[in-house]
């Protein structure tokens, strides 16, 4: 059955403001959820965080008080979005837990948009990021069985593979190579550019995350890690922002971000397990189709456009979070050694990267690293989950 979102009208907006008592969601059993669910809760926090930030840079963007006073009564409503689905995260899973579950989501959302891009120049993009935050998962379940005593595997419930990616050291690379080329909004798959904008605020809100939890760690290997991969994410940001047309009006960015919106609540309630998370991305559907039709009014009314000419005439299959370990295990047997050149990918270090690996590390070895040194200490071993056969390559990345 065919959804095109143009065609229904939502709630309308003066009646989407919620009082506290609406707001106040009960949270996830981590135990008892489907982790794809906790998944599906972080994705979409970090597709409103990034609506809401859109929102206020359009805002400082323009003089005209009819159209800040319009950005801002959708704005509260994003916000309020935003506020309840971040609020279903459980409150008794630590930082570090809720950590591997966001190295779960940018593992498989990325995989699976990977495997679903129609533009073989974009989904290298996201086959080469994949990979990285493949590792950090890894490193980031070495760091969890010294602090918390428990296995990633816990929290991942077998959906993903836990073992070595790209190594976390190898991802520092210079500025300039972490800029890729950017699709042409003429001529693009319509698709394309609802997988670059979620991967983007994906990755934007795993970056945030990071910025804002990773001091509040005592132990100094769990300060130094999330400092590592911190700025890791802020490459990764960089790397998936490049890939949007800078040609795109504002009209035309606020339409994408509402209309992916739509999508991405309509293709999580239409998986969902879970009764009360189903009904709130139900909920949230239908605000999004009003705040859809107001980007494309203010759209036709400032760019002159109609919003057909740049957004698919209904939703494409729905997005899914699903494992993809023989996709991954693929990947990393032909494209581990890959690193960035310009737009480009190689597979030889070059000068420029090797000139910033010697800048961060000045003779001394990564935390990523060091985490793995410190959990052999105590352990005797590196944290290895191998569930489907032996490793696709051969050497020790440590």
């Amino acid at each position: 059955m065919t959804f095109n979102p143009l065609e229904q009208r939502g709630i309308p907006l003066d009646r989407q403001v919620r009082s506290w008592r609406e707001l106040d969601v009960a949270p996830i059993d981590p135990d008892a959820t489907d982790p794809y669910t906790r998944c599906r809760v972080i994705t979409m926090n970090g597709i409103e965080v990034e609506a809401i930030l859109f929102s206020h840079q359009l805002a400082r963007h323009t003089a005209d008080p009819e159209i800040k006073r319009s950005l801002a009564e959708v704005r509260y409503v994003e916000a309020q979005q935003q506020k309840a689905v971040n609020w279903l995260l459980p409150g008794v899973s630590s930082v570090l837990e809720t950590t591997i579950a966001y190295e779960q989501v940018a593992v498989d959302l990325t995989a699976w948009i990977a495997r679903m891009e129609p533009d073989p120049y974009l989904r290298q993009a996201y086959e080469f990021g994949v990979l990285e935050d493949f590792d950090h998962l890894y490193r980031y379940a070495n760091l969890y069985e010294m602090i918390e005593h428990r296995k990633a595997e816990s929290i991942v419930d077998g959906l993903t593979e836990v073992m070595p990616g790209r190594p976390t050291r190898m991802h520092h690379r210079h500025p300039y190579d972490n800029v890729r080329d950017p699709y042409d909004r003429t001529r693009v798959d319509p698709l394309s550019k609802l997988h670059a904008l979620t991967v983007m605020s994906a990755e934007q809100q795993t970056m945030n995350f990071y910025m804002n939890t990773g001091p509040t760690y005592m132990e100094p290997i769990a300060r130094q890690l999330y400092q590592e991969i911190g700025l890791i994410e802020e490459e990764h940001v960089t790397h998936y922002e490049s890939l949007v047309d800078p040609g795109e009006t504002w009209w035309e960015q606020l339409v994408n971000h509402e209309y992916n919106e739509c999508y991405l609540y309509y293709s999580f309630m239409e998986q969902e397990s879970h009764p009360k998370v189903k009904a709130l991305w139900e909920l949230h559907l239908n605000m999004e189709l009003e705040h859809l039709r107001i980007a494309c009014d203010l759209m036709r009314r400032h760019d002159g456009r109609e919003p057909e000419e740049v957004l698919a005439p209904q939703l494409p299959n729905v997005l899914t979070f699903e494992p993809n370990k023989a996709y991954l295990r693929e990947l990393l047997a032909t494209q581990i050694d890959l690193t960035t050149l310009g737009a480009g990918y190689v597979r030889e270090a070059h000068e420029r990267f090797e000139e910033m690996q010697r800048r961060l590390n000045d003779g001394e070895r990564p935390p990523s690293d060091r985490v793995m040194d410190q959990h052999r200490q105590v352990f005797g071993r590196d944290y290895r989950l191998e569930t489907e056969g032996p490793h696709p390559v051969a050497s020790e990345r440590a």
